[in-house]
C-alpha cells in the first residue's frame, strides 16, 4: 500500500512539473537572450504551489559567476506590492484606516498641500502627485537613518499635480509616504518591518531590503552603452527610496511570494485582504489595485520594475494559481537591447498567454543612430560652414539676417527638447535619466550642444569676417 501511494505522488509530482512549460521557455530563451545582450537572467514559474526555477548567464559579465535560482537581484517597483502588503497588515491590526487622510498618521503632513490625501488614494497611485514629483528626489536626502522620513518630509511641501482621487498617476511618491506611515505606526524601521513581518514568515532565505551597503550576492546590474551593456560601477543599494523599488530577492524567494499571494489562505495576511490588494484600488484607479497592476481582460495581475541596470517582472493568473517572476541584470537599451520582448515572451509561455507578436523596434532604432549621429553631421556642417564663409557673410537684409539667427533660435528650441522635454517624458529629469540609460542621455546632450555650437558658429564666421573686413 506505502509503494501504491509513492508511486501515486511521484507520478503526481512529475504530472505538475511536467505541465509548466519549461522545454518551450528554455527554447525561447536561448535564442532571445543574446539579442538583449543580456548578462544573466533568472526565472521561476510557480503553479499552484510548485516551483520550476532556472538560471542563465553571469552576475556579472566577464566574471565567470553564474546566476542561479539563489542569485538576489534588486526588484524595483515590484517592491512596492511588499510595501502595499505591510500597510494592509497594520489595516488588519487596526492600526491604520484606509479612508483617513495621511496628516492622520504622519504629523509633517498636518498643514501639508497634500494632507488630506488618504491611504487608499496613495496605495492605488490616485493621490495627484505625478511621475516626475515622485522621481525627483530631495538633493540632501542620503542613506542615513532617518532619509526616508526627511524625503517624504520634502514631498509634503509639495503641492500635487492634480487633485486628489480624480486621476491615476504612477508616482514614487506615493510609496516613500507609505514606507514613512509604516514606520510611524509600526514604530520599527521599514528593512526591519519587512523582513520580520514578511521576508522571515514567507521563507525568503535570500531576500532583504536596501540598508544603503554594497552586496555582493547580489547579481550586478548593467547599463546600455550604444548596442552594448556596461556594469554599474559598484554594487551599493539606496534604503531612502526602498519602499518603492528597495527589496532584493532572488527567484526562489519571489516564487514563494507569489505562492502565498495566490493560496487563498489566511498567513501574512488574510486570504480576504490578500483579495482585495488585486482589485481596483477605486472607480480612478480601474487598472491598479494595491501594490499591483490590473489586466482584467486578460485576467493577470503583475509589476514590472526598473531600476539602473536591472529589470523583473512578477506575473499571476490568481484564478489558476499561476505566476512566474524573471529577473534580469541589465536595463533596456533604446531600441537596441531591450528586454521587454525577453520578459513578455517568458512570461506569456510560463502562464498561457498569447505569445506577443515581434517587435523589430525599428522606429526607436532609426531615433537612437539618428541622435548618435547628429553630433557629427553638426561638425560636418561646422566645417561647410568654414568654407563656404564667404556666402555667409554675403548675407544682408532682413532675409539675410533671418536665414542667419533663425538657425540659433531652432537649435536653442531642440536643445530644450532634447534635455528637458524628453526627461520629462520619461517622468524623469536628465541627471536621473543618465543613471538608467547612459547612452541615450549622452547621445541627447550631445545633440542639443553641437546643435547650438553649429548656430553659434556660422553667425561667428558671418559677422566675425564682416568685422575683419571692416
Amino acid at each position: 500500500m506505502r509503494a501504491i501511494l509513492a508511486l501515486l505522488t511521484l507520478t503526481l509530482a512529475v504530472a505538475v512539473q511536467a505541465s509548466v512549460p519549461t522545454a518551450a521557455i528554455d527554447e525561447f530563451i536561448a535564442t532571445a537572450m543574446p539579442e538583449t545582450d543580456t548578462p544573466g537572467l533568472a526565472y521561476a514559474v510557480v503553479e499552484d504551489g510548485t516551483v520550476h526555477a532556472e538560471a542563465r548567464g553571469e552576475t556579472l559579465l566577464g566574471s565567470g559567476d553564474k546566476v542561479t535560482p539563489d542569485t538576489p537581484f534588486l526588484l524595483g517597483s515590484i517592491s512596492k506590492s511588499f510595501t502595499a502588503l505591510a500597510v494592509m497588515q497594520l489595516v488588519e491590526a487596526g492600526k491604520v484606516d484606509l479612508d483617513a487622510p495621511i496628516s492622520r498618521y504622519l504629523s509633517v503632513f498636518a498643514d501639508s498641500p497634500g494632507k488630506a490625501i488618504t491611504i487608499r488614494q496613495l496605495l492605488g497611485h490616485t493621490s495627484g502627485y505625478s511621475t516626475l514629483q515622485g522621481n525627483d528626489r530631495d538633493r540632501d536626502a542620503n542613506d542615513s537613518a532617518d532619509a526616508l522620513s526627511r524625503q517624504v518630509a520634502a514631498i509634503a511641501q509639495r503641492v500635487p499635480a492634480q487633485a486628489a482621487g480624480t486621476h491615476w498617476d504612477y508616482s514614487n511618491a506615493n510609496y516613500l509616504i507609505l514606507g514613512a506611515l509604516i514606520e510611524t505606526v509600526s514604530g520599527q524601521e521599514y528593512a526591519a518591518y519587512i523582513e520580520a513581518h514578511i521576508l522571515r514568515p514567507i521563507g525568503m532565505t535570500h531576500a532583504f531590503v536596501a540598508d544603503g551597503a554594497a552586496h555582493a550576492e547580489m547579481a550586478r546590474g548593467h547599463l546600455p552603452w550604444f548596442g552594448t551593456k556596461t556594469p554599474l560601477d559598484g554594487a551599493g543599494t539606496d534604503r531612502t527610496t526602498a519602499p518603492a523599488g528597495g527589496i532584493v530577492a532572488s527567484a526562489n524567494d519571489m516564487a514563494k511570494y507569489l505562492a502565498v499571494m495566490m493560496n487563498g489562505r489566511d498567513d501574512v495576511l488574510s486570504a480576504a485582504g490578500k483579495a482585495q490588494m488585486l482589485r481596483p484600488a477605486s472607480d480612478a484607479s480601474p487598472y491598479y489595485g494595491f501594490g499591483w497592476g490590473l489586466d482584467p481582460e486578460g485576467g493577470t495581475v503583475y509589476h514590472s520594475g526598473t531600476s539602473p541596470g536591472t529589470e523583473t517582472l512578477a506575473q499571476m493568473r490568481p484564478a489558476e494559481k499561476t505566476g512566474v517572476i524573471i529577473l534580469i541584470n541589465a536595463g533596456s537599451g533604446f531600441g537596441f537591447g531591450e528586454n521587454a520582448a525577453l520578459m513578455n515572451g517568458i512570461a506569456a509561455r510560463a502562464l498561457g498567454l498569447d505569445t506577443p507578436a515581434p517587435d523589430g523596434r525599428w522606429g526607436q532604432k532609426a531615433t537612437f543612430v539618428t541622435l548618435a549621429l547628429l553630433p557629427l553631421l553638426f561638425i560636418g556642417c561646422m566645417l561647410w560652414a568654414w568654407f563656404h564663409r564667404a556666402a555667409l557673410r554675403r548675407k544682408t537684409g532682413v532675409a539675410g539676417a533671418f536665414s542667419l539667427w533663425f538657425p540659433l533660435v531652432a537649435m536653442a528650441a531642440m536643445a530644450w527638447v532634447f534635455v528637458w522635454l524628453v526627461p520629462a517624458l520619461f517622468g524623469t529629469s536628465p541627471q536621473a535619466l543618465w543613471h538608467f540609460a547612459p547612452d541615450l542621455t549622452l547621445a541627447l546632450v550631445a545633440s542639443a550642444v553641437m546643435g547650438v555650437v553649429w548656430a553659434v558658429w556660422r553667425l561667428a564666421l558671418a559677422y566675425g569676417g564682416r568685422a575683419t573686413a571692416g
